[in-house]
């Protein structure tokens, strides 16, 4: 292995200079190059940071260069699959921005071509690494809750600067849905506390007046291999702060946010214990841990084991968003999955 892993930026938006902070800041990582819709945009981030690594002039050449091995994709929803396909064929390890894919034809082929590269990827649902959510999953598995039989999660974001009409976002051929462009979070944190989902049904909601063309609110009722059920929801029209809920119920126990009743560790409780760190309770990629995602790729590359989520993981969650969206086009028909 050689001394650090180089590292490469396709795509020089708010997200990626997380992810060059990130890699700048771990010291078995180099930024080695960045490339961009446009030359002034790549200059822009490598203006900032103060950095001598190369500009590419297009993605073809960041994935010829062999100084590169790791490449972080964080270009628009819609190009997430093609990108990351291109990056496994050319045998390079991938941090992939969220969701995995907007259709199954593209999951389906992502899927193929990192299995078949063989590469190490981060699915890039930061929140995994957020302190609250190691708290909630640390008392999980010690058996604090007791076994988990309801989860709710919803991710709420209001239009604004990032998410408004006038973006790239607000297209469905781009960006997918509410559920896949901001609401896999939620689906994703789901996962992450009750495992796999079997089955869904879905509503939604459309404010033609805010110029998106798809539905802006989405819920889904689910059930998980675990036998537990949930709730899942997604809106970006939300007259509010920027709000991610989180609710976990089970046989010992609730945790409700940064709020916990456990039987198993306070049996006298009589008020919620409030947990004290760092909550995901900001839309700011700032306030997100990709410090702590991109030190976890990196860990497992060194160690030559599997991230968690990676991109196979973060597909079923992007299969699990289009059923909700398919269910909910169809008024709420149950929609199972494999």
């Amino acid at each position: 292995m050689s001394e650090k892993f180089g590292a490469a930026i396709n795509a020089c938006g708010w997200v990626a200079y997380e992810h060059a902070k990130a890699y700048i800041a771990n010291p078995h990582t180099e930024l080695v190059g960045v490339t961009s819709r446009t030359r002034e945009s790549a200059e822009k981030l490598v203006a900032e940071f103060g950095l001598d690594c190369k500009i590419y002039s297009d993605y073809d050449a960041l994935l010829a260069d062999a100084d590169v091995d790791i490449v972080s994709v964080t270009t628009p929803n819609f190009m997430h699959a093609s990108d990351a396909i291109a990056a496994a064929e050319a045998g390079k390890h991938i941090a992939l921005e969220k969701p995995a894919g907007i259709n199954e034809d593209e999951l389906d082929a992502l899927g193929a071509a990192v299995a078949t590269a063989g590469v190490r990827s981060v699915m890039s649902f930061v929140l995994r690494w957020n302190q609250l959510v190691l708290n909630l999953k640390g008392l999980i598995a010690r058996g604090a809750l007791g076994d988990p039989f309801f989860v709710q999660t919803d991710y709420w974001h209001g239009i604004g600067d990032v998410i408004r009409a006038d973006r790239w976002i607000a297209r469905k051929e781009l960006a997918g849905s509410a559920m896949l462009t901001g609401g896999c979070h939620a689906v994703d944190m789901a996962r992450n506390f009750c495992g796999d989902v079997t089955r869904v049904s879905g509503f939604s909601h459309n404010n033609p007046s805010l110029g998106f063309d798809y539905d802006t609110t989405t819920v889904a009722s689910v059930e998980f291999d675990s036998g537990a059920v949930g709730r899942i929801s997604s809106c970006l029209e939300i007259v509010a702060p920027y709000h991610f809920n989180m609710l976990v119920m089970g046989t010992e126990g609730t945790a409700k946010g940064n709020q916990l009743w456990s039987r198993v560790l306070t049996p006298e409780q009589d008020d919620w214990v409030d947990i004290p760190c760092v909550s995901p309770d900001s839309g700011d990629v700032a306030h997100h841990p990709f410090q702590e995602e991109i030190d976890h790729l990196v860990d497992c590359l060194m160690e030559d084991r599997d991230c968690m989520p990676d991109i196979a993981d973060g597909i079923k969650t992007s299969r699990v968003c289009l059923a909700i969206d398919r269910s909910a086009q169809a008024g709420g028909a149950s929609e199972e999955l494999n």
